[in-house]
């Protein structure tokens, strides 16, 4: 089953994340976007609803290291539904207060997409 189901996006902000970390983490994180990309129903140990937001976050540990990225639906308002998944903005998750910052530097970087996205219609 390794049909693709969604197609994935990455922002800048990403990949500038993603080109810092090492070889070991990258193939996780590689992981679990091939599972985004290839299953229908994505258990929460990989992507979770962001409580009070439109966003979901892609999950990937490793030993202590919890790493998250912001995720948006693009299509669909639920994330099961949606066939384009944008991969905003990741981090290395230290603790619960850190969520509210980096869900604003999504919305920004979702923002500047949105307006990339009507200057060039």
């Amino acid at each position: 089953m390794n049909d693709e189901i969604r197609e994935t996006y990455h922002s800048e902000e990403y990949e500038l994340y993603y080109a810092s970390l090492d070889e070991r983490t990258q193939t996780k994180y590689d992981y679990v976007e091939s599972i985004i990309k290839t299953q229908y129903v994505v258990n929460q140990k990989f992507v979770k609803h962001l409580e009070n937001t439109e966003f979901y976050e892609a999950r990937v540990s490793i030993k202590t290291n919890e790493y998250r990225t912001v995720l948006f639906a693009v299509d669909s308002t639920s994330f099961m539904e949606s066939k384009r998944v944008l991969f905003l903005n990741s981090f290395l998750k230290k603790d619960n207060k850190q969520y509210k910052s980096e869900v604003e530097k999504a919305r920004k970087i979702l923002s500047k997409y949105i307006q990339e996205d009507i200057d060039n219609d």
